[in-house]
């Protein structure tokens, strides 16, 4: 999963293929988790088997009703003798990319079960694919990109096949500073992402001078994380990005969340964001380490959840099929 400070929005097509994009992000160590095993079909009454938050025993692809698991299996031309678990860390619909981490994980899984090896930028296109094109979801390219490469970047929207990965250079004890002026509270709202997305992308011509804004505010969190400046910069950005994302939609924010918002504010937060598309999920804030305790108390019954920044992307933890992957050849694929 992943926390993005600056430049959503700018990652949806409809947007970046006239403007460009970009988002300052990184990966972080929340996971969703996918196993993907053989089962022998023909000595059970159905062909495959799939649990979730439900589970689902079906004789065929096109019966099984989590849209997402149907979809991939027919992307990857899997019928039959396969099951397939997932769990995760963190709830879904809740700002921290979860859909998207749970698409890539299942693709890579599925790839694996295969026998071949898909990741990376690769693995990416491949989630966007089927997130945008097959399923028709009003969503961003960013969450499947972090959940795929990992690490802390600045990811360059150019066109949809054409995503560039600029690393941020932070040292060991930048990222610990970073770390440690981070506050993460689950707002205890969930809200499904796309409900959000699409009042937004409907006024991408009304909210081009925000959006506009938003974008270059990527290369001045970059400047403010490569420096040896006080966080207390960074922390303020991220107030003026959360004031300005607040104008793409009426469903981005609402009196609850700006109840929570102002009360971290002035318990001693310099900034800091909802996550995700808004209208609930987790608020992060940016604030010195010695504030914490009483940006916690303003904000009672709320949970902190704690995590470490710049995370691995997608990994296989085991299997004894994967193959060496040709990501030229595969793209040319990517439409059928």
């Amino acid at each position: 999963m992943r926390i993005s400070f600056f430049g959503g929005g700018t990652d949806f097509p409809e947007y970046f293929r006239e403007n460009g994009g970009a988002v300052l992000s990184t990966a972080i160590d929340k996971y969703t988790y996918l196993t993907a095993g053989r089962f022998y079909s023909q000595l059970f009454g159905y062909a495959l088997r799939l649990s979730y938050s439900k589970g689902e025993l079906v004789s065929k692809v096109e019966e099984v009703q989590h849209a997402v698991f149907r979809e991939c299996l027919r992307h990857c031309g899997i019928e039959r003798d396969l099951e397939l678990h997932t769990v995760a860390d963190l709830p879904s619909f809740t700002g921290l990319g979860s859909s998207s981490s749970f698409t890539v994980a299942l693709l890579m899984a599925l790839y694996a079960h295969k026998g071949v090896y898909c990741s990376g930028l690769e693995l990416a296109y491949r989630a966007i694919y089927i997130e945008r094109t097959i399923l028709g979801e009003c969503v961003g390219v960013q969450d499947q990109v972090i959940s795929a490469v990992g690490g802390f970047n600045v990811f360059e929207f150019r066109a949809e096949d054409d995503i560039r990965v600029h690393p941020v250079p932070l040292s060991p004890r930048r990222l610990n500073e970073l770390e440690s002026h981070l506050l993460l509270i689950f707002t205890n709202i969930k809200r499904r992402a796309a409900d959000v997305e699409k009042e937004k992308v409907s006024g991408f011509s009304t909210n081009k001078d925000s959006l506009s804004a938003m974008h270059k505010m990527v290369d001045q969190g970059y400047n403010h994380l490569v420096s040896s400046s006080s966080l207390e910069r960074f922390g303020l950005l991220l107030n003026d990005g959360w004031q300005l994302k607040q104008r793409l939609g009426k469903g981005v924010s609402n009196q609850e969340i700006e109840s929570m918002y102002e009360a971290g504010i002035n318990a001693g937060a310099w900034g800091g964001k909802l996550l995700g598309a808004g209208g609930g999920g987790f608020l992060l804030f940016c604030a010195p380490p010695e504030k914490h305790q009483q940006i916690l108390e303003s904000l009672p019954c709320k949970h902190q959840v704690k995590v470490s920044l710049s995370a691995q992307g997608a990994t296989i933890i085991y299997s004894n099929e994967a193959r060496s992957f040709n990501p030229a050849a595969s793209l040319q694929s990517l439409g059928n």
